[in-house]
């Protein structure tokens, strides 16, 4: 029942605070989308990205940053999560948001790749720097955005697998109900879906589906955990 979990005023807190968590989050995500658009833009290739990283460096660090808070609120929102599942579906409820948090533990590996890429466009942008120099950074540049594509393919991998999981738990749950379980299932189906690919052809862009998918679960999950607490009363 809904009052088995919200008996004491901390677990209202954990289950208002994570439902907040995860609906703040998603709408962070979608301001960092927005500043991409609208100040960063799409480049041609490495070369492009680096000769232009100068113009736009201020933006991409806001953006970083703004990335990983969003991560941080994620894994608050998924903590929340097994706490509201744990006591009608515990192994579902442990593994779901332990796949979970490893999938966001992996994404904000890769939240600051400004940390790699700004001392790279430093020497690239360098007074006396050769075009020699100029080729070899480049491809210095294009080995850690590899490296940061790698961990968010894996982060996108990961990450479904435990909503799947907890989308069981939630239909196993009354609280939540079955309806909630399933569109959460839907959503964990699309994200697998959408690794199966990444897995096959890395240079897909689908990968920007995912993290709809992901914005979507925290959204619809965050505001069911923030509304718990009335429901109960």
């Amino acid at each position: 029942m809904i009052n088995d979990l919200v008996q004491t005023h901390e677990d209202r807190r954990v289950l208002r605070w994570g439902g907040l968590a995860g609906m703040l989050g998603a709408v962070l995500l979608v301001v960092v989308f927005a500043i991409v658009g609208a100040f960063v833009g799409t480049f041609t290739g490495p070369e492009a990205e680096v000769a232009a990283y100068p113009g736009v460096r201020v933006a991409r660090t806001f953006e970083n940053g703004l990335y990983l808070l969003v991560i941080v609120l994620w894994v608050a929102h998924l903590l929340a999560l097994y706490r509201a599942l744990r006591g009608t579906s515990p192994a579902h409820a442990l593994f779901g948001s332990g796949l979970g948090i490893m999938g966001m533990v992996v994404l904000a590996a890769g939240a600051l790749p400004h940390v790699v890429t700004a001392p790279i466009s430093d020497l690239y942008h360098a007074a006396g720097v050769t075009p020699e120099e100029r080729a070899t950074l480049v491809l210095a540049w294009q080995s850690s955005q590899s490296i940061i594509d790698s961990l968010l393919i894996v982060g996108l991998v990961v990450a479904p697998l435990g909503l799947l999981l907890l989308g069981v738990a939630m239909a196993r749950t009354p609280a939540f109900g079955r309806g909630i379980g399933r569109v959460t299932i839907g959503l964990a189906a699309v994200g697998v879906a959408v690794a199966v690919v990444i897995l096959a052809v890395p240079e897909s862009p689908v990968a920007a589906v995912g993290m709809f998918a992901l914005i979507a679960f925290h959204v619809v999950l965050g505001w069911r955990m923030f509304r718990l607490p009335t429901d109960a009363r």
